[in-house]
């Protein structure tokens, strides 16, 4: 099991400069993150799941595999990873707004699939918003497949896991 990574410094010139780094994301940087979950415009959180307990069950079950962009000392994205052993997924694939069209979502899901490698994991499952155009565009240029054969359910075990989108 991976249980540390170095982080990666990228620095690219696209009219702005712009360094970041993608490291591992660790319990401590949570209240960033959450802060970070928080601004971003039809972003779904549930109460449960995204508390600090919920997203640090994530990252001790998955040791090394989740991770961060920082900018300026600031975390400017993030990928909550999991995986069974068997097929991966990725949650809350976000950045900052005022940090897109960097690079930085490419560089961290690239970072976060070589690690996956490193576990013999060979699938990787998302969820996008069908709404969420600039994701889904996203994710189709960098060569996801977006499934049309099958239908995903959800099933509640615990009704007070709500579920709130930002606004």
């Amino acid at each position: 099991m991976v249980t540390t990574k170095e982080s990666i410094n990228v620095s690219l010139d696209l009219g702005v400069h712009m360094n970041y780094t993608i490291r591992t994301m660790e319990e401590n940087d949570y209240d960033e993150v959450y802060k970070l979950w928080t601004t971003i415009h039809g972003f779904a959180m549930r109460s449960l799941d995204d508390s600090r307990e919920g997203v640090t069950r994530v990252l001790k079950r998955n040791p090394g595999l989740s991770v961060i962009a920082v900018s300026d000392n600031k975390i400017v994205g993030s990928i909550l990873v999991g995986h069974d052993g068997r097929r991966a997924c990725f949650y809350h694939v976000c950045v900052h707004e005022d940090y897109r069209k960097h690079g930085i979502g490419k560089a961290m899901a690239s970072e976060a699939m070589l690690r996956l490698k490193e576990e013999g994991i060979n699938k990787i499952q998302l969820v996008a918003f069908k709404e969420n155009k600039l994701g889904n565009g996203f994710w189709q240029a960098e060569q996801w497949i977006m499934r049309d054969d099958l239908n995903v359910y959800d099933f509640v075990l615990n009704e007070e896991n709500i579920t709130a989108f930002n606004k």
